[in-house]
């Protein structure tokens, strides 16, 4: 080939080589051009996407067909009488200690009463003197009444002596009750059981000094009881129940009473009457319930844990406490619709049902409301709706908790300890964001992954 037919090659291969440049350059332009555009439409779809509010929808659920409602509660004697003095002086002795069974009449203490016993001494002496005054009047009466319309006494004399043996009669009928009252003191001085029961308390010895106010008078209080004498046979039992159940509380509602001491142990109880008024420092009904206690598992100031069962209305709907907005136009919910769009719905509320609460009117059941809305929820904002995390569901709380399960039986995974062995999942460590599981089935000098666990 010659010089002039090889330069000609040359040429054109350079021309050929820098075309090929141009081309592959709007290539790579044009490809530039492109995946910019294309990353910031999908940036755009990204933002706009981000920009929506995630919300978790419920659906109004139907009431409980039961309601269960716990509440302390007092238990009480169905009789309980304190026995106070009535008389002054000193307790000579006792009969019946704590605890101790009675019967109606039986002696629980005497009293000596050295001032009482003079004072009766005295009063019947004093009706002795009325008696024998009396008499002489009533004789002398008798005798200006026979002389009567003779020129011996005149008629004003014969009055005057009928009069006073009339006064005479009524000083003895005045020392008669004087004499009755001071028999009644007496009586006092034996303090008597006035029913069927036990003894719950003795706040007296012998020698004592107690006086007719009540109790012992050494004490500066309020009159103290001697004894406090309770019937056991059945037991009354108060509870205060919420204002929103007054229109179950009737004739024939029953409810358990369960003891701190005997968890295991229910007891039934029967609905007796109730205050018919409300509490209006605490919003509750006093409530009265009886319970049998032939075998006297029940004492008297004992607490009790009272359950209730009420029939509940299914047919109500209800919602989540927090699936509520407190808005200024009322109550309302959050509803999204078809198009994932917000409804400010107005609600009127029924009864609260603890985590729960009714919703009398303003939802149908397919309805689908935000579970938890945000307080700048606005009506008609898009929103996007989110499926909860696996085991919680708005309303429900937090899953419940188990309890590791024992640790498998044989050689333990290289890696693993006895605590990691004995749970049953893995268990996401705070330091590296890797599980247990991970770290036992890597090898011990292996290169470790970067793969996030599975949540």
């Amino acid at each position: 080939m010659t010089k002039k037919g090889a330069k000609a090659t040359s040429t054109h291969r350079s021309s050929l080589m820098v075309f090929v440049g141009i081309v592959a350059a709007c290539g790579l332009a044009a490809y530039g051009i492109w995946s910019r555009d294309d990353t910031v439409a999908a940036l755009q779809v990204t933002a706009a996407d981000a920009s929506l509010p995630r919300v978790q929808v419920v659906s109004p659920q139907p009431g409980p067909r039961q309601r269960t409602l716990t509440l302390p509660g007092n238990i009480e004697a169905w009789y309980q009488a304190p026995i106070y003095a009535q008389v002054s002086g000193y307790v000579s002795h006792w009969y019946k200690d704590y605890g101790a069974e009675v019967k109606t009449g039986d002696v629980l203490a005497t009293i000596d009463t050295p001032a009482l016993d003079a004072q009766f001494a005295a009063s019947k002496a004093n009706l002795a003197v009325m008696e024998a005054r009396y008499k002489l009047a009533v004789i002398t009466t008798n005798r200006w009444s026979a002389l009567a319309g003779t020129q011996a006494v005149s008629q004003q004399e014969v009055d005057v002596k009928a009069q006073d043996a009339a006064a005479q009669k009524a000083q003895v009928a005045a020392a008669q009750q004087d004499v009755v009252r001071y028999q009644a003191l007496i009586v006092f001085k034996t303090l008597v059981a006035p029913f069927d029961g036990v003894v719950t308390a003795r706040n007296t010895n012998v020698g004592d000094y107690v006086n007719a106010a009540g109790g012992d008078a050494t004490l500066p209080s309020a009159p103290t009881s001697l004894f406090l004498v309770a019937d056991l046979h059945e037991m009354r039992i108060f509870v205060s129940v919420p204002q929103e159940y007054a229109d179950v509380l009737s004739p024939g509602l029953t409810a358990t009473l369960t003891l701190p001491q005997a968890p295991d142990k229910p007891i039934t109880a029967q609905f007796k009457t109730t205050a018919h008024a409300v509490v209006p420092s605490t919003r509750t009904i006093v409530t009265e319930l009886t319970a049998d206690n032939a075998n006297r598992e029940l004492w008297p100031g004992t607490y009790a844990s009272v359950h209730f069962v009420f029939p509940g209305e299914p047919n109500v709907l209800t919602l989540p406490e927090q699936a509520l907005l407190f808005r200024a136009q009322g109550m309302q919910v959050a509803v999204v619709d078809d198009q994932d769009r917000v409804h400010l719905q107005n609600v009127i509320l029924g009864k609260n049902l603890d985590t729960e609460v009714q919703i009398v009117s303003g939802l149908k059941a397919t309805d689908k409301v935000v579970g938890n809305p945000s307080l700048g929820l606005l009506d008609g904002q898009q929103v996007k709706i989110e499926q909860p995390v696996a085991g919680y569901q708005p309303g429900q709380g937090l899953p419940r908790v188990q309890p590791f399960a024992p640790p498998p039986a044989g050689k333990m995974a290289p890696g693993g300890s006895a605590s990691r062995q004995a749970q049953p999942g893995p268990v996401t460590t705070a330091a590296s964001g890797t599980t247990d599981v991970d770290k036992a089935t890597d090898p011990p000098d292996g290169p470790k992954t970067n793969a996030a666990p599975s949540r």
